[in-house]
């Protein structure tokens, strides 16, 4: 029950053990422990289907501090969420606020947690935690009370993409123009973005034959995983690419983009989770302040002669987008919606409508 404090810990799959006190939801759960250094931006955080399986830690101090917003609609989405529900396993804080201060809040983020079913731990010295996944690289983990009973599991031995995807097309506005979304986890605001730029959005299962559709422009979404496991729909990317119908992937988007150019892709140490990645753009070094959630990257020296590097990571160098040299297919490793976080690349969404015509 929401506001009862009980002990609980986080476990790692190398034995490490984090005390704490539980949360939310008193239920055990498994998953893969990840980090996310956003300061603000919880409610869109924790409903982003990126973090499909995954036990978020937020490293900063003050996560619930202006509590839960609402969960009115807007042309039928979410207006404060990225999607209907919470999609992350469990919530790891150093100090979980129990007070909230907010004119838009409605309940806490306690409360929150507790009626979607998601267990939080609060306690925990995230900073040692999160020093500890990045000299180690990211781990399977689980949330347990004093006597719960549960094995470690690896969520991305699953095809999350196909959990957290419509079961059948959805329609939004109606603009001149349709903007096809494979959704393998969209996140509301990618959908805003096109509708605020006067599209039509016609969003599609995961593994939809997209040559069923009559649309101008195709774009694959954000999602969580591993995009080895979307074979359906690198296969109907796969299709599309044969034509001239421009192409757009977005963070799992664009690693299934260069998977079904021919490319490779791997699993990185630690991931890229927060709001503050500079990426450069290749050849201008042009450097974009940008909001990112992903664990896997396209590995640029696999691309195709037709293909190159786009954007690339000014921390670690790893690809951040690739376009085609001659027809309008591109992929960006970064948000361009991002909300909350920098709105610095939602050129991205202007330029791809550009190439429609």
């Amino acid at each position: 029950m929401a506001g009862e404090r009980h002990p609980a810990r986080l476990v790692l799959e190398d034995g490490a053990r984090f005390e704490g006190y539980g949360f939310g939801a008193d239920v055990p759960v498994a998953g893969e422990v990840v980090f996310n250094t956003g300061m603000i931006g919880y409610p869109e955080t924790l409903t982003d289907p990126s973090y499909r399986g995954q036990i978020l830690v937020q490293t900063y101090p003050l996560i619930g501090n202006y509590g839960v917003p609402n969960d009115e609609r807007d042309g039928g989405l979410l207006r404060n969420f990225e999607s209907d529900r919470i999609q992350a396993s469990a919530l790891v804080l150093t100090e979980h606020s129990e007070k909230y201060s907010h004119w838009s809040a409605v309940k806490s983020l306690d409360e929150w947690l507790s009626s979607n079913g998601v267990p939080g731990i609060h306690g925990i010295d995230t900073r040692a935690l999160t020093k500890h996944l990045r000299e180690r690289g990211t781990m399977l983990g689980k949330v347990v009370s004093e006597n719960d009973k549960i094995d470690l599991s690896d969520p991305n031995r699953r095809n999350l993409a196909a959990e957290v995807s419509v079961p059948e097309p959805v329609k939004y506005g109606k603009g001149k123009k349709t903007i096809l979304i494979v959704d393998c986890g969209v996140k509301n605001n990618i959908v805003r973005a096109f509708l605020r730029r006067g599209m039509s959005v016609l969003r599609c299962p995961w593994n939809h034959d997209l040559s069923s559709e009559s649309h101008d422009g195709v774009v694959i979404s954000n999602g969580p995983g591993d995009p080895k496991t979307c074979v359906e729909t690198i296969a109907q990317v796969k299709k599309a690419m044969v034509g001239d119908t421009p192409i757009l992937g977005i963070c799992l988007g664009s690693q299934i983009l260069g998977l079904a150019a021919g490319a490779d892709t791997y699993k990185l140490k630690y991931g890229h989770r927060s709001q503050n990645q500079p990426c450069a753009e290749a050849g201008t070094r042009r450097c974009y302040i940008t909001s990112q959630n992903h664990g896997y990257a396209v590995d640029s020296d696999t691309l195709p002669e037709d293909w190159r590097e786009w954007f690339y990571n000014n921390n670690d160098r790893t690809n951040e987008g690739i376009i085609h040299v001659s027809k309008p297919f591109f992929g960006t490793q970064f948000h361009p919606e991002a909300s909350p976080g920098p709105d610095d690349t939602e050129f991205i969404f202007d330029m791809f409508l550009r190439s429609l015509k």
